[in-house]
């Protein structure tokens, strides 16, 4: 059944096939769509471009973002957004998302924790076991999934991700942004590099 409700999910990946704008184009802006940490009043926006396939993104969603939290976010000093770019296997990831777009409120982050913590046995376990957890951490029943992502509004929110992404050139993932601007340094010290001066401002 989830199988067959993730093929309704066809979300244009454009990153392949559009020539991406200027590096420096900023991200679009936050909207109520957005999945979002910390306090909308933070002076400072941080936005990440992740896949749930992307080893990197696991790492730096284990190592790097739990110091942003309490460093940063949990002072009400950052806000945080996630937004989807899938990275091979696309499919896997854009199912993946679109589990984790379709999660109850106030679940989606414990749904994406979920997947990054299976996605290192996806190699010797398969899709089973990775998308079970993701499910179980949604708050949502299988069929409450599959039925949201048959969604027309489900691939339409991921498909605005992606493109926003293209939009801002991002080419790899993570891709973060501090405040529009592109960070290279995705370390927590380059990330605090970037976001002490916006504070002091």
């Amino acid at each position: 059944m989830m199988k067959r409700a993730l093929t309704g999910l066809s979300v244009a990946l454009a990153l392949v096939a559009a020539p991406a704008l200027a590096a420096d184009a900023p991200p679009p802006p936050v909207t109520a769509a957005d999945h979002v940490l910390g306090q909308t009043t933070a002076k400072v926006t941080v936005i990440e471009y992740a896949s749930l396939t992307c080893s990197h993104c696991a790492d730096w969603h284990d190592h790097v973002l739990p110091a942003l939290k309490t460093r940063y976010i949990d002072r009400g000093e950052v806000r945080f957004v996630y937004r989807t770019l899938p990275t091979p296997p696309v499919n896997v990831a854009q199912a993946a998302a679109g589990v984790a777009q379709c999660a109850a409120p106030g679940k989606f982050f414990a749904t994406i924790d979920a997947f990054f913590a299976a996605q290192s046995a996806l190699p010797t376990t398969g899709t089973g076991p990775y998308f079970e957890r993701g499910v179980a951490a949604s708050g949502r029943t299988r069929d409450e999934i599959s039925a949201c992502l048959n969604e027309p509004a489900t691939a339409a929110a991921l498909e605005a991700q992606v493109n926003g992404a293209v939009a801002a050139g991002v080419d790899g993932t993570p891709a973060l942004f501090v405040n529009g601007r592109r960070v290279t340094d995705v370390s927590f010290a380059g990330l605090s590099a970037a976001i002490d001066p916006l504070l002091r401002r």
